[in-house]
């Protein structure tokens, strides 16, 4: 029984998944936060950078957008070197910015 266990561990590899943001989604803010569940993960990161995750496999990270199309990049190991990849397009819409004119004093020469 615990082999049985242990070699489905092995055979289901890393898995991610992401809760939110949905993939496509279209924000008006730059700060968005990342959450999802990792399965079966030695190491995760972000576009790179570690980020850790709890004893229940959940992660959580704040993120910056750019303006316009940004694409996130989720990737993990396990423990046997078997890697897993998920991407995430978002696209940050700045808010028009309002431009209020003010009037100066002309001065005179």
């Amino acid at each position: 029984g615990y082999a049985y266990v242990q070699s489905r561990e092995f055979l289901r590899g890393p898995q991610i998944t992401i809760a939110s943001p949905e993939d496509g989604k279209t924000l008006e803010e730059s700060a968005v936060i990342i959450e999802g569940v990792a399965q079966n993960v030695a190491y995760i990161s972000l576009n790179d950078a570690t980020i850790f995750v709890d004893s229940q496999g959940n992660f959580k990270e704040k993120l910056l957008l750019l303006p316009g199309y940004n694409i996130l990049t989720i990737s993990a190991k396990d423990k046997f070197g078997r890697k897993v990849e998920k991407t995430l397009e978002l696209v940050y819409k700045e808010q028009a910015k309002e431009i209020i004119a003010t009037s100066s004093p002309s001065s005179t020469l």
